[in-house]
């Protein structure tokens, strides 16, 4: 068996597209993902199975939920590498911040991502994830907040560090 990880985008926030953790670990371990474990509210589950699961984590959610979120699966050695390639000091956890993107990004508006960015922030793309330093916090950050208009026909969610730290250690 393989482990994964799931990243759900836009659940349990601001009172909108409610998932109990609780309930989707039960949805998931009778479907026969298997040791299944979430990390906080925001939708971060680690699991196994013997293949990548494709639509089956946002169909369950569906089913027992009403809605249908954005689910972005990657494998351990994934994770590492996107931990690996953070430019970013790793003593600053809640201000570094990983978006997955479910694809390379061929066309980003680098003029418009300047236009978002304040003095302070920093960023870069490597891959399929873009890394966003942001040490006057992610709630200020303006970049943070429309960072998808400069990534079109791309889909992304985004952890910060603190996060994908701990994801790692489940992982193990």
């Amino acid at each position: 068996m393989q482990t994964w990880i799931a990243l759900l985008r836009g659940i349990n926030v601001g009172g909108k597209h409610i998932v109990p953790m609780k309930e989707l670990i039960k949805l998931m371990e009778n479907r026969g993902f298997s040791n299944v474990k979430t990390y906080i509210q925001s939708g971060n589950v680690v699991f196994q199975s013997d293949t990548k699961p494709t639509d089956e984590i946002s169909e369950l959610i569906e089913g027992r939920f009403g809605f249908r979120p954005w689910v972005f699966i990657l494998n351990a050695s994934e994770l590492k590498t996107a931990l690996d390639n953070n430019p970013y000091p790793t003593d600053i956890g809640k201000t570094v911040h990983f978006f997955f993107c479910d694809q390379t990004p061929q066309n980003v508006d680098y003029e418009l991502l300047e236009s978002f960015k304040s003095p302070t922030e920093e960023y870069e793309l490597v891959g399929n994830v873009f890394y966003l330093h942001a040490p006057d916090g992610i709630g200020r950050s303006k970049m943070a907040e429309r960072i998808g208009r400069a990534f079109k026909g791309v889909t992304m969610t985004g952890r910060n560090l603190n996060t994908i730290n701990k994801l790692i250690a489940i992982v193990g």
